[in-house]
């Protein structure tokens, strides 16, 4: 490899730099480390920067003469290094060409480093200048580390070749898009592919390793040139799934894994000989992260039903494998063995999670989705493996330091156990039976073993297999659930996590007992086994016993009502004792408790009793606190439960969130000014504005609308601006606000409405929807479609000068086949609302819109909206008879759904049956031949309209 320019350093500054980044990665001198931040990002400002940079990464041995210990060679050139890739990904591309041609040569050269650090960081820098240069900015790159990785001169060493094949890999990982593209007529994967799975035949474990991991990268995107070559890949893998490296099979496993995802069928085959295989690698007790992608097959598999169904056969292989692999290891064992009782321990900033604010229910939402829960009853994520020196978060100037992991906690992360847990949960919820009847052995042989670790993994299990399996150990049941209580008391604080976590599975059967002797003996015990538990010594199985709790909120429902004086004494006891970090999961009970009960909570005593400690707690945290989203999303879900009950404490709630919400609009606009100061945190926009809403559903109009009037700033100013802001989510929770508004004070609202309504109608505008959040856009026009509705039913003929713009944008939307069902829904229901008293504006329209109005309208469900729609459908067809002329035969079998007496008279003393009648009649009157007509409906339509309207 040719020696890149010799570019030569001053002697002085290039010390003074050296000095600054040893000390920035300095831990026992915090102000050399401030002092040295500062200067690297003063230092940032000279033009010969990046040189200086380059020369310390690229020349150790040269450094050796500014006496530096070995240790201090390794950080500074290390931290040279990252400090090189931050000034690459800002200003590579006005970065002179001698400079950049200095500093790929430089990068290239260090593949050669007999440090295996320095060659890593190499390939961290050769992948940022391909990510900001472009893959055409480097030609040679690619087929030289092509090259150097498959010994191609024939005398290139190991270690030289190790560190070609992993810059490679980070190429291929970070731009794996880009090498896809079509550059004057040639794809670099067409050359890539193939000599990668050439280079999986190296020497060196850990070349193959790394190019089989290149593979993988290439095959979620399923480029046709992988797919062309997927013969010689399976080949491969088979040749390699018994190589004596562990690295090697971990990414046999991984290729398998995502191969399944692409091309199912190309793995059917080979499914027996795949079992076995996977079986095998998930035993390797010696590797873990080989086990864990051996355990993901099995989850990869079960993604996909006709493959998953291929499994049947197999199950007695599988099953004892994953209930194995749920036991903890020595190591987990060791670190878990005996707890420590810390409940009264002050939790860490660090221990405190992120807490994410749920996106809410859009409007009138016709479906929405469940979560799984974890088998610790806590959140699952899967843990990225390679985020090594991952600085893109960086400025310029700074530099990473090393992970601290010693404050990660090591249960929350993915991992076998969880896998293994996973993925029989999944075998149960296909298998059923199938899969108790194999694992009924082990329960029995575990669940009463002396060694709890054996037992904790039994508990796991049967947790695991409640949903899937419920059927077949239902009589299991009276005998199992008293056993997982008394578990409840077990001296190891993991066996009592698990439990607590397991009985909230199996809370749906025990409080859905038809007898009272059944829920005295199963449901009452374990309800208040899991309650006592909340007050553990443990903080976490508190936490297990909490999440266990919502859970059996979530699933006992109404069961709870005649509970919850003790249910809300214990958590009381909990909002007194609990330290930050479980004070999150308790608001979740609280909130689950209020949507699951609902009205009987308004009992004065259960007030008296829930309420102070719910206030106290609000008054102890400041506006800033991230702690404010979760209780604000609790007490939405309680000011719903107890309506106008809430009324003695929503005006100091209310005033508090109109704060929050002008703070954080202050904040936010001083930040776009001021480029240093940090943006506001949205989620305190989005919870207090959802509570709002809550509160102004909650409490009488009266109360609501003194509320609103009395708003410093004054509300609907802020709710405009709200309605702008360019968060989705904020968007979204403001037409949801505006639209309860409308419903609850319009009095309130009405002065406002000609500045708010122009604000709507550009957020009906899908030209405004970016392809990148366009979900989450699709539920923000979602919601405005529903105000705009409910704002037409309000202010009728006010409604007369914006209905044209409206009009156009609500076509808009449900001609377009992208949108969503339940978009389109809204939308015609706020067209059909605003014909109520509007429809002379809408009538010369109606031929536009009337067939895909009946269209998107037949499988609502029907409601007062829907009535509405279609009683300002039939009045504008009144105006305009002869537009229906195309669909007239659909608005017949719709006029089918009702009678003429249908609802009580909810809009101007007129039914909706009243109005489809007057319109029947009139088209009686106008169709020559009317029983020939309608004789084109089914006959049981044919028979609804003349029995209904006298036809």
């Amino acid at each position: 490899m040719a020696a890149p320019p010799r570019w030569q350093p001053e002697l002085e500054p290039l010390k003074q730099l050296v000095g600054y980044l040893k000390d920035a990665l300095s831990a026992h001198d915090q102000n050399a480390q401030k002092y040295a931040t500062v200067m690297l990002t003063q230092a940032k400002g000279s033009p010969d920067i990046t040189n200086y940079l380059t020369y310390i990464f690229s020349n150790g041995t040269l450094l050796q003469s500014l006496n530096l210990s070995l240790d201090d060679l390794i950080i500074v050139r290390s931290s040279a290094a990252i400090s090189l890739k931050n000034s690459i990904r800002v200003s590579y591309k006005v970065t002179p060409e001698v400079m950049r041609s200095h500093i790929r040569a430089s990068a290239l050269l260090c593949l050669e480093d007999p440090n295996s650090q320095m060659r890593n960081f190499a390939g961290v820098v050769i992948t940022e200048i391909v990510q900001r240069g472009g893959v055409l900015g480097w030609p040679e790159l690619l087929p030289e580390l092509l090259s150097i990785a498959s010994n191609e001169r024939g005398h290139t060493p190991p270690p030289t070749q190790e560190g070609a094949m992993s810059a490679l890999a980070k190429v291929c990982e970070d731009s794996k898009k880009e090498l896809d593209k079509d550059y004057e007529g040639r794809r670099p994967l067409n050359f890539i592919i193939p000599r990668l799975i050439e280079i999986t035949s190296s020497t060196i474990a850990k070349v193959r390793a790394l190019a089989l991991a290149s593979i993988n990268s290439f095959i979620p995107q399923k480029p046709q040139a992988l797919l062309s070559s997927l013969d010689s890949i399976l080949a491969r893998l088979f040749q390699l799934a018994s190589d004596q490296s562990d690295d090697v099979r971990r990414n046999v496993c991984r290729s398998f894994v995502l191969i399944v995802d692409i091309r199912p069928d190309r793995v059917q085959p080979h499914m027996e000989g795949l079992v076995d295989y996977m079986a095998l690698q998930q035993r390797n007790t010696d590797d873990s992260e080989l086990a864990l992608e051996a355990a993901e097959f099995w989850l990869a598999i079960s993604e996909n039903n006709k493959m998953c169904a291929t499994l049947g056969p197999y199950l007695y292989k599988i099953v004892p494998v994953l209930l194995e692999s749920m036991v903890y290891d020595e190591e987990a064992v060791m670190r878990l063995e005996g707890g420590e009782d810390d409940a009264e321990v002050e939790d860490r900033v660090e221990d405190i999670k992120p807490h994410f604010v749920k996106s809410k229910t859009p409007r009138m939402a016709t479906n929405g989705q469940a979560t799984r829960v974890d088998a610790n009853g806590q959140d699952s994520k899967q843990v990225d493996p390679d985020h090594f020196n991952d600085a893109d978060d960086l400025s310029e100037g700074e530099i990473e330091e090393d992970d601290d992991d010693e404050g990660a906690d090591i249960e929350e992360q993915w991992n076998l156990r969880k896998c293994s847990a996973a993925a029989l949960d999944v075998l149960a919820s296909t298998f059923h039976e199938s899969v108790f009847a194999i694992a009924l052995p082990y329960l029995k042989e575990n669940l009463r073993h002396q060694d709890w670790p054996n037992r904790e993994a039994a508990v796991l299990a049967i947790g695991a297999v409640a949903e899937g399996c419920m059927d077949a150990i239902t009589p299991h049941l009276p005998d199992l659930v008293p056993y997982l209580i008394s578990l409840l008391s077990d001296v190891e604080p993991a066996v009592r996590v698990i439990t607590c976590w397991a009985l909230g599975r199996y809370s749906g059967w025990a409080s859905h007992l038809e007898s009272p002797g059944g829920k005295k003996r199963y449901f009452e015990p374990m309800m208040e086994g899991i309650l006592h538990r909340m007050l553990d010594k443990s903080k976490r199985v508190q936490e297990s016993a909490a999440s266990a709790f919502a859970n059996l909120e979530e699933r006992a429902t109404k069961e709870l009502t005649p509970y919850c004086a003790p249910i809300i004494q214990q958590f009381v006891q909990c909002f007194e004792s609990y330290k930050d970090k479980n004070m999150f999961i308790l608001y979740d009970c609280v909130q689950t408790l209020a949507e699951q009960v609902g009205p009987p909570l308004r009992r004065q005593d259960l007030i008296d009793m829930l309420m102070p400690a719910i206030i106290k707690r609000w008054s102890r945290i400041s506006d800033q606190s991230q702690e404010l989203f979760p209780l604000l999303e609790c007490l939405s879900y309680v000011a719903t439960a107890l309506g106008d009950a809430f009324a003695p404490f929503a005006v100091p709630i209310f005033g508090r969130c109109v704060r929050i919400i002008h703070q954080n609009l202050e904040q936010y606009l001083l930040a776009v000014h001021n480029e240093p100061i940090d943006k506001p945190d949205k989620d305190f926009l989005v919870t207090s504005l959802d509570l709002l809403s809550a509160i102004i559903q909650a409490l009488a109009p009266a109360r609501s609308g003194e509320l609103v009037v009395s708003s410093q700033p004054r509300f609907f100013d802020l709710l405009m601006f709200c309605m702008e802001d360019p968060s989705n989510d904020v968007r979204q929770s403001s037409y949801a606000l505006l639209g309860d508004c409308a419903v609850n004070i319009f009095p309130q609202l009405h002065p406002f409405l000609p500045s708010l309504i122009p604000v709507l109608i550009r957020q009906l505008d899908l030209e405004n929807l970016r392809d990148d959040d366009a979900d989450t856009g699709f539920s923000v026009i979602n919601n405005a479609c529903w105000s705009c509705g409910e704002i037409a039913m309000k202010y009728k003929q006010g409604m007369a000068p914006f209905v044209e713009k409206i009009y156009r944008s609500l076509t808009s939307i449900i001609s377009n086949p992208q949108v969503p069902t339940s978009v389109s829904e809204n939308a015609v229901i706020a067209l059909g609302r605003m014909g109520v008293d509007c429809s002379q504006v809408l009538a010369p329209h109606l031929a536009e819109f009337a067939k895909p109005f009946l269209h998107i309208i037949e499988p609502v469900e029907i409601n007062d909206e829907k009535g509405h729609a279609f009683l300002g459908l039939n009045r504008t067809i009144e105006k305009n008879p002869q537009a229906m002329e195309g669909c007239l035969l659909d608005y017949f079998r719709a006029s089918a759904a009702y009678k003429k007496d249908d609802f009580v008279p909810f809009h101007q003393d007129e039914t909706i049956g009243g109005s489809f009648q007057r319109n029947l009649v009139g088209y009686k009157s106008m169709i020559p031949n009317f029983d020939a007509f309608i004789g084109q409906l089914p006959q049981v339509d044919q028979q609804r309209l003349r029995i209904s309207y006298d036809l």
